[in-house]
């Protein structure tokens, strides 16, 4: 397996394409902290009892020495990003962070150099730029908190197998041995949700999931088991705050080739090229063009 911490870089890129195949890392650690970015397909972590979503777009942040394990969809593709945890100021706890098509582009670019660079090179130069917009990336509520109780798990277990599973709080109790009361006292212990908000975010979770692998809307809403498709996106929208159209445009945003909208800002807002000409070797700049035009 990988090991970023024998690398002397502060910052570590790394590009997984997997073909025709699903795979899963076996549970593991490192001190370099770790941002986990789809560009195809998606990804699930499972980290301190906690499932992580990463669709196209978005990327997981693990803080350094923390346990994980990631699971790649089929003809999924992948960037791996390794930080030294001293390295630039981001979250000491797990998140999905939406990226900007400007942090993207910086980490393929620092996934297909050398890693044995020094701070003052191009290469050096390029990590600033890339830290200094990573910490400024949004927080994505696309976490599932996953129970650690055994009757708990026996119910996610199964309705992450099937999220179109209808049965009611008191079904559930009754399959798991527990009172109704007991078992909604007992999933707001464990996940910080009513049974009811939790299951939304699983369906969530799995919505996104179908999304990203090119299922329509209508097609997902059936598959969730929902009466319409604008029942469907209205919870969608209640629980991120957006319609599931948002995450089927930046699918398709994700597969495009480079494009001057890539040096877009977080905010929308256009990030010159002075601005990169300051951090990069100009000589550099001029042989990857094609990133920056």
């Amino acid at each position: 397996m990988f090991d970023p911490d024998k690398l002397a870089a502060k910052v570590v890129a790394l590009h997984v394409d997997v073909r025709d195949n699903s795979i899963e890392q076996p549970v593991h650690r490192h001190r370099k902290a770790q941002l986990v970015l789809a560009h195809r397909g998606t990804v699930m972590c499972y980290i301190e009892n906690g499932l992580w979503m990463v669709p196209p777009g978005c990327g997981v942040w693990i803080p350094g020495n923390m346990e994980h394990s990631n699971r790649v969809s089929v003809d999924g593709e992948i960037s791996l990003l390794f930080v030294e945890p001293s390295a630039v100021a981001l979250p000491t706890h797990c998140c999905t962070l939406l990226i900007s098509p400007l942090v993207k582009e910086l980490i393929v670019r620092l996934g297909s150099l050398p890693q044995d660079f020094v701070e003052d090179s191009p290469t050096g130069r390029l990590t600033t730029v890339l830290l200094e917009e990573l910490a400024e990336m949004p927080v994505e509520q696309l976490h599932l908190p996953f129970p650690a109780n055994v009757r708990l798990r026996k119910i996610a277990n199964m309705l992450i197998k099937d999220p179109s599973n209808r049965n009611t709080i008191e079904e559930w109790a009754s399959e798991v041995a527990m009172s109704e009361r007991s078992l909604s006292r007992l999933v707001i212990i464990e996940t910080g949700m009513t049974f009811g908000r939790w299951r939304r975010q699983l369906r969530v979770i799995a919505a996104l999931h179908k999304l990203s692998t090119g299922s329509s809307v209508q097609r997902v809403s059936d598959d969730l088991g929902y009466d319409s498709v604008s029942a469907f996106i209205t919870m969608f929208k209640n629980m991120l705050g957006r319609t599931p159209g948002y995450y089927l445009s930046r699918k398709t945003k994700s597969t495009d080739s480079c494009s001057a909208s890539w040096y877009l800002g977080i905010d929308g807002t256009r990030i010159g090229l002075t601005y990169i000409r300051r951090h990069l070797h100009h000589d550099r700049f001029r042989r990857t063009k094609r990133f920056y035009s």
